[in-house]
């Protein structure tokens, strides 16, 4: 029988997933191709640029394990969301076309040649930011309008346009130069690169602000998932709290994906983990699902720039080859827990 969640319950296994959290961030930052010391970081950068190479790449690589946090924890955020309103267990953050918007915008970015910066964020985090917000605004007003069922409609919408902006993606890149191609190519499998300050910075406080604010609605999404007739009953706002669900949903996954690319599996497996770990209540499956992302994309990061000494592999090839036979296990464990209750 499941045991109801309170406050202390809550309060204490969010307690020791964040210093569980908080510990992997500090070990993952000493862990790398070159070894550094911790007494030399500590000592700052010295009196010239380069002067401290351990203070160096010390920060080089705390910056990358935020951005890896940061990442993770919106990815996996917003598969939470989703499946709780598509109600649908293979939802994750790409299935509305968010991945195909960005990735265009990415990929225009590449051709065109810009160069300028915004916000500290390159161009093309920058368009792939811009296309994954037109392309979740797109498929909202197109399944908004072409049938009864909405949420029928958003899949139907998101994956062709996701079909027609992918096609798209492979006509640009066919016609792109060697150079243009290689860096194409890189950001669609995922990628996490340096991010200076003011990015990490702002990045991180949309996430947290998204998630926050997701957090209030988690009683109302805990009642989505019986059903609309069941969670109207219970005066639940199911358009205005589906709106607001999506739009942070996608602003979040936006967001992700215009800083590290396409990174698949960390917004399907890792709520499916904790769900199974800690149960569906949305107050701790939300929060939780969010630390662990974070954990997940930070070890997988870890292993993509350390396993091939100097040769950094992109974290998405990772997070692929990791998540499949994680996911397969996941899925014979929550069989066997189903065929029981038969």
């Amino acid at each position: 029988m499941a045991q109801i969640l309170t406050s202390k319950k809550l309060l204490h296994n969010l307690t020791i997933c964040l210093l569980i959290l908080a510990v992997v961030m500090c070990l993952c930052t000493f862990v790398g191709s070159q070894r550094i010391s911790l007494l030399k970081a500590l000592k700052g950068p010295g009196q010239s640029p380069g002067y401290n190479i351990d203070y160096e790449i010390f920060i080089i690589r705390l910056k990358r394990v935020i951005l890896a946090a940061i990442v993770g924890a919106a990815l996996a955020a917003s598969g939470v969301i989703l499946q709780a309103l598509l109600r649908n267990p293979l939802a994750d953050p790409y299935i509305l076309g968010i991945s195909s918007g960005a990735g265009l915008g990415a990929v225009i970015a590449v051709l065109s040649g810009i160069t300028f910066t915004f916000a500290a964020g390159s161009p093309m985090a920058v368009f792939a930011f811009c296309g994954s917000i037109l392309t979740i605004t797109l498929v909202w007003y197109i399944g908004k309008s072409a049938a009864k069922s909405q949420l029928t409609s958003l899949l139907l919408a998101g994956v062709v346009v996701n079909a027609f902006f992918s096609a798209v993606i492979m006509f640009l890149t066919s016609i792109a130069k060697s150079d243009q191609l290689r860096t194409t190519i890189y950001w669609l499998m995922g990628n996490l690169t340096d991010k200076s300050s003011p990015v990490l910075i702002i990045a991180s406080v949309s996430v947290i602000a998204g998630i926050t604010l997701m957090f209030t609605l988690c009683n109302k999404l805990n009642a989505m998932t019986l059903g609309d007739q069941e969670a109207h009953a219970l005066g639940v706002n199911i358009p205005r709290v589906r709106l607001i669900a999506f739009a942070v949903s996608a602003f979040i996954t936006s967001v992700a994906v215009s800083l590290s690319g396409l990174i698949g599996f960390v917004g399907l497996i890792v709520p499916h983990a904790v769900r199974i770990t800690f149960g569906p209540d949305h107050r701790q499956l939300l929060p939780l699902s969010a630390i662990a992302g974070a954990l997940f994309l930070i070890m997988a990061d870890t292993a993509a720039r350390s396993l091939f000494g100097q040769e950094q592999l992109p974290v998405g090839v990772i997070t692929a080859i990791a998540g499949g036979p994680f996911f397969l296990v996941l899925l014979a464990k929550y069989s066997r827990k189903v065929s029981w209750l038969k």
